[in-house]
């Protein structure tokens, strides 16, 4: 290991951009409470505004409708409610329809009972099965209430692209909600609130270079109004109890417009990506294991950074000490299960084989990754695949020799 580490692990969190420190610095070296009506309160608010404003642009909403929270889990929990109003008319939903590749934060369901959410299944590609999702509007009881559906943009294990828009289209023309994770696309892909079609978005700031601890459920209509989660004062227009977090929310903002305006680095960042998982190819395949090797989602749009394999068999634990110990940080999925034994659930709704999903190592490369890093995890990776073979191999003796004994 020569000291320098390769970090590929911005899925399940981005270096903080420079934009985002310098302006968290800022509000650091200040102080003030943003409810209060003195100088310093007004400049915290202002920096507050400016910070939704910065956010809204990113996703071409209205920065009314910008909720800041501590993070996507807590903005999940507020968009996800039966208790809507449109133009002031109570119009509840009754059904919450949720991807079974969705975060775990999605899966929960919100402030929907455990009984009103239903799963939709996903091919094995890890798309949405639409004449599922079809079905299920089909046979929705519109007498209790109307559908919701939630949906990620880009899944955050195989960066598969989901048609959302597709989506959208097909819930709002039986008059439901649908609300859109979009944390791992924000900063990675273009996001249009509008042409999407959605009624909610997600946004999680450390996925794009601002700082942990801060998110925002965006309302795409000023029509929209949900009941706050947290009682408490009326912060965020009432939706939303507690102080702001002044120094986040504003380093949240200052990423988020940072991001936006360097979206074109992902036509490197895909490159950089494809030249990655093509020399995973090249390894295995010297090594003679080639045929054990599985790509995930690789026939489906996939965000331009992320790549998710694995050899037939492998441990993931195993290998993942492996590419640390050479210095490169990779993990075996979602950051919020990947400390936790036990398959994938994104893999287990792709019907992957257990032998699979249990080796499977997620490589996601970001705004600050460089061609050293993928040579490094090239040259990890050359090692992890040898000592595979060699085991592989051995594996094979033996149950020749059990075979013919």
């Amino acid at each position: 290991m020569n000291g320098q580490r390769a970090y590929l692990d911005h899925n399940a969190t981005a270096p903080m951009r420079p934009e985002a420190r310098a302006a968290m610095l800022d509000v650091l070296a200040t102080t003030g409470n943003p409810s209060s009506v003195h100088g310093e309160g007004r400049d915290a608010r202002g920096r507050i505004e400016v910070a939704r404003r910065q956010v809204a642009e990113t996703v071409n909403g209205h920065a009314a409708g910008v909720i800041f929270t501590s993070g996507a889990t807590e903005a999940a929990h507020l968009g996800l409610t039966p208790n809507i109003s449109v133009d002031g008319t109570s119009r509840p939903a009754s059904q919450l329809y949720v991807l079974e590749t969705e975060h775990p934060c999605v899966l929960a369901g919100g402030r929907f009972a455990p009984e009103q959410v239903q799963g939709l299944p996903v091919h094995a590609n890890g798309l949405i099965d639409l004449e599922a999702l079809d079905a299920a509007l089909e046979a929705h009881d519109f007498d209790a209430g109307l559908p919701f559906a939630a949906v990620q943009l880009a899944n955050s294990e195989t960066g598969v692209i989901q048609p959302v828009a597709e989506i959208a289209q097909r819930v709002r023309f039986k008059g439901g909600y649908i609300l859109c994770d979009a944390v791992q696309a924000v900063g990675r892909m273009p996001v249009d609130v509008a042409a999407l079609g959605v009624d909610f978005l997600l946004i999680s700031s450390h996925k794009f270079g601002g700082p942990q601890g801060a998110g925002a459920l965006v309302l795409a209509h000023d029509s929209l109004a949900i009941t706050s989660a947290t009682l408490g004062g009326g912060q965020e227009l009432n939706r939303r109890a507690g102080t702001e977090n002044v120094a986040a929310i504003a380093g949240m903002g200052a990423a988020a417009e940072a991001a936006g305006q360097r979206l074109h680095d992902y036509t490197e960042i895909a490159t950089l990506r494809d030249s990655l998982a093509a020399s995973v190819v090249t390894i295995c395949q010297s090594e003679g294991i080639g045929d054990r090797l599985t790509v995930f989602g690789g026939d489906a749009p996939r965000l331009a950074n992320t790549l998710l394999f694995s050899l037939a068999g492998q441990s993931a634990e195993t290998a993942l000490i492996a590419f640390d110990l050479a210095g490169v940080a990779v993990s075996s999925g979602s950051a919020c299960s990947s400390g936790k034994v036990g398959s994938s659930h994104v893999l287990q709704a792709m019907n992957v084989e257990q032998d699979k999903a249990r080796g499977a190592i997620r490589v996601s490369l970001g705004w600050n990754s460089t061609q050293r890093d993928v040579k490094q995890f090239c040259n990890a990776f050359e090692t992890v695949a040898r000592r595979y073979a060699a085991q592989a191999a051995r594996d094979e003796k033996e149950n020749r020799i059990s075979g013919a004994a």
